[in-house]
């Protein structure tokens, strides 16, 4: 799956060059047949066009349907919308997850401003030029819903009058012992920190150190090398000291110390050590002295995929947990997140513990680099699905206005979300507020603020051995 975005990458960045080159070819035959002074105003212009309406990243059309399928036992029915209002067609079965197939037709103005659909006191965004199948998320509307009083009101678009509800019920995970498995350092917090911060019982494991793209600590004075290992005890100090902020006490969070993008490579040579890419380091036993418990990756401290995969052995055994939270293997293209759900369903196949559930999240996408889409503290609506995914039930848990406060702020904590934000992106956002009329939150630049502080979490429930 990570290939699939390369590939869509390279395709975008192709198709953007060859548009380029298309437009010099016009302004320069302008600049011949009227006047030298046009070419400058009319690139001028271009360039604002394109940081307002053109600077996504969005690998699919607006026309496409998303794809998914659930499990058969999920209860369905048809509703209408009539007058603005959800109008159920059954008795709603029990359950908190709802979800909401309906059809989106952008109008005009939804090819300039992020077309969105108001669900009651919530809202959620769809892309520009938006005409095909969408999933809105109705967790907690529930009760409104039963009693035909929740709205549902397009704008910049329209919806069709029909749609597919979908009721998912689900166990209190949060009262069941679970374990995160964070790649790296913030993921724990951006995916689950609403989650995590509920939960009775529950373990935070972090397996990479995040050295990685240092350069803003090279300001410090430090060569490279002494900058990455420098971001990698910051970022290994956030995986153990900002869980406390939710709740989760300092004997419950590991950090294994491999090493940034390195987890593909170790699960291609098992038995090879791959050290840092940057910091010059290849001793994971680094950043491991305050972890709680002693581990099999402690006695060599190589970088080994064969160790990593006994670590989370050691501790599914320690920490028995009856619920995993991981990366969803076909949904987030992270390299690292891709491999940190393999090692971890490899240790549950070696393991003599067998957690019940996995519940996958997805903090990267393939193909949308704004989901979820729209402002901080809205809802999250399904994210694309171009290609049909594996057929799972849905968890979406709810997080009022304090806990959103508490997760924005734990992600402030973050090393690797701190920083002032890049001239051409503050530039970006200038123009797309104007022009496009997009915000974002007061509680911190980092794009990740408003991704990832909304009124839902959401998970896919995969039961473990189906």
């Amino acid at each position: 799956m990570s290939a699939r975005k390369q590939r869509l990458l390279k395709a975008h960045r192709r198709n953007k060059r060859l548009m380029l080159v298309a437009a010099l070819v016009v302004l320069v035959g302008l600049g011949v047949t009227l006047a030298w002074w046009l070419v400058p105003i009319l690139m001028l212009v271009g360039w604002i066009a394109h940081e307002a309406w053109f600077a996504d990243h969005l690998f699919y059309r607006g026309s496409d349907d998303y794809q998914y399928l659930f499990p058969e036992d999920v209860q369905q029915q048809s509703v209408l919308l009539n007058a603005g209002k959800v109008q159920l067609s059954a008795t709603l079965a029990e359950g908190e997850t709802l979800v909401l197939a309906v059809r989106v037709q952008c109008r005009w103005l939804g090819r300039w401003l992020d077309p969105y659909v108001e669900v009651g006191d919530d809202r959620q965004d769809f892309e520009r030029g938006v005409a095909g199948l969408r999933f809105l998320n109705l967790s907690g509307q529930r009760e409104t819903l039963e009693r035909g009083a929740l709205s549902l009101r397009g704008r910049y678009c329209r919806l069709d009058a029909t749609g597919t509800l979908y009721v998912m019920a689900n166990p209190s995970y949060t009262q069941q012992r679970s374990m995160i498995l964070a790649p790296h350092a913030d993921d724990a917090e951006l995916a689950a920190f609403g989650f995590y911060s509920a939960s009775a019982e529950v373990s935070i494991v972090t397996l990479t150190q995040g050295e990685i793209e240092a350069q803003s600590f090279q300001r410090l004075g430090l060569e490279p090398a002494q900058a990455a290992r420098l971001k990698g005890r910051l970022r290994s100090w956030d995986s153990l000291a900002i869980p406390l902020w939710g709740g989760v006490a300092a004997n419950h969070c590991v950090q294994l110390g491999y090493y940034c993008l390195q987890l593909p490579s170790m699960a291609s040579e098992p038995g090879k050590a791959w050290g840092s890419r940057e910091s010059g380091e290849s001793d994971t036993r680094s950043v491991r002295q305050h972890n709680p418990l002693p581990l099999p990756g402690d006695r060599d401290g190589a970088p080994t995929w064969h160790n990593l995969v006994a670590d989370l052995v050691a501790l599914l055994e320690h920490f028995q947990p009856q619920v995993i939270v991981t990366p969803h293997p076909e949904l987030d293209p992270h390299a690292d997140h891709v491999a940190t759900s393999q090692a971890i369903f490899a240790a549950i196949s070696q393991s003599r513990w067998k957690p019940s559930t996995a519940l996958l999240y997805a903090n990267h996408l393939h193909d949308n680099d704004r989901w979820p889409m729209g402002p901080a503290g809205m809802g999250i609506a399904l994210p694309p699905a171009i290609e049909a995914l594996p057929a799972d039930r849905l968890w979406s848990p709810l997080l009022d206005a304090t806990t959103q406060l508490d997760k924005a702020m734990a992600l402030n904590m973050q090393h690797d979300l701190q920083g002032p934000l890049a001239f051409k992106r503050r530039v970006r956002r200038l123009i797309q507020r104007l022009l496009a009329g997009r915000r974002w939150p007061a509680t911190g630049e980092d794009e990740f603020l408003r991704k990832a502080v909304r009124r839902h979490e959401l998970f896919w429930v995969r039961r473990i051995g189906d």
